[in-house]
């Protein structure tokens, strides 16, 4: 596990922002791949990113052994995975299991940002939302709706009122699904929402409101497992979720207590992985909206902030030595497949090739039928 630093003046253990790397990097799987199920790394994650349809694919090459698309479009085909508005009102891919207890814990989030909006707000106003998200629903049972299809049937239903802000109210308050081919790798669609207790069945039925407290804290645990040691800040900053200060002091006689190295406390899972700051951490290619990189406040010990202004206008992100050190992207055309890499700073020697031989690797995954593949790392900027 690796030992931490003396004890502050708070009388806590100190973990250094290289201890807190390196421990968000073993829980992601990211020091070593796993022969994990693509499913189970689905769960231990909490849910992945997803607005962008085929992100999760890499982010899951990136952790897995052996992985291969066909598993991940197999489970969304087969309905064992589901993409929805979950965490931060943005797309999340989900398992089955996880897709209704985590969206009865994530309705205040929705809820708050349908109001938060001032334009769909004045545009509600007055309204019975429940008979909207009750029309809403009764309509996706049915088939599968775009937003704009759905805007349509109900500004037909409430003549006057903008059929947007009535879909997106419908959107925030109904538990819906988008259906393939919208996240398939080989072929994708524009989203179409169907409810999510016509895509489940059974699996699809929400836990009762008075069982939310109780998810919440299995949440928080969860949470820690794939992204901690963590403040109660960061959970904030993953989930938007308020009041956790009482969840986690609820939780707080079973979990560790550390310090970071500006005085933060920090919770943790007493079993949890915590390796020393000389694990190795290989170079590894992530996509743009990766978990990894967007579940803390303080992100300082995944992406350092000297670099943080420059991750525009790539598709991927790569570490090195454990941070984010440049961004990626792929080109394919009919002369075949090349990969550029952009690093934000030098890299020594050895670095460079570990990240050559990382993106090679990832070029003959994405673009297998392709003979003519190349990969260019540029100067650094």
């Amino acid at each position: 596990m690796g030992s931490s630093r003396p004890s502050g003046r708070h009388g806590l253990p100190i973990l250094s922002q290289r201890r807190l790397g390196r421990a968000l990097l073993a829980r992601q799987h990211l020091l070593e791949r796993t022969a994990m199920p693509a499913r189970a790394m689905v769960e231990h994650l909490v849910g992945m990113q997803a607005q962008v349809p085929q992100q999760p694919y890499v982010a899951l090459w990136s952790r897995l052994a052996d992985f291969e698309p066909t598993e991940l479009e197999r489970l969304v085909l087969g309905r064992e995975v589901v993409r929805m508005t979950l965490m931060r009102t943005t797309i999340h891919l989900v398992s089955a299991g996880d897709a209704a207890p985590l969206r009865r814990v994530m309705a205040p989030v929705l809820g708050r940002a349908l109001g938060s909006n001032r334009a769909w707000r004045e545009q509600l106003e007055g309204l019975d939302l429940a008979s909207v998200a009750a029309a809403g629903a009764s309509l996706m049972e049915e088939r599968p709706y775009s937003t704009a299809d759905l805007s349509m049937h109900l500004a037909e239903r409430w003549p006057g009122r903008d059929g947007l802000a009535l879909a997106l109210a419908v959107r925030h308050l109904v538990p819906m699904v988008q259906v393939p081919p919208r996240g398939l790798w080989t072929r994708s669609g524009l989203p179409r929402w169907v409810a999510l207790g016509s895509w489940l069945g059974e699996r699809a039925a929400a836990p009762p409101e008075a069982a939310r407290r109780g998810l919440l804290g299995e949440v928080v645990r969860r949470y820690l497992g794939a992204f901690g040691p963590a403040t109660v800040s960061d959970i904030q900053t993953w989930s938007w979720l308020t009041g956790l200060r009482e969840i986690v002091d609820e939780l707080r006689p079973g979990l560790l207590t550390f310090r970071d190295e500006a005085g933060r406390e920090r919770f943790d899972l007493p079993d949890a992985p915590r390796p020393g700051e000389d694990v190795p951490a290989p170079p590894r290619l992530l996509p743009e909206y990766d978990n990894v990189l967007l579940s803390h406040r303080d992100r300082s010990h995944v992406i350092p902030p000297e670099f943080a202004p420059r991750l525009t206008g790539f598709v991927g992100r790569f570490l090195v030595d454990g941070r984010v050190h440049g961004q990626w992207r792929v080109k394919v055309d009919a002369r075949g497949a090349r990969l550029v890499l952009e690093p934000f700073g030098p890299l020594a020697h050895v670095e460079a090739s570990a990240l050559l031989e990382e993106a090679q690797r990832y070029l003959a995954w994405h673009a297998p039928a392709l003979e003519r593949r190349s990969v260019e790392l540029v100067s650094a900027g």
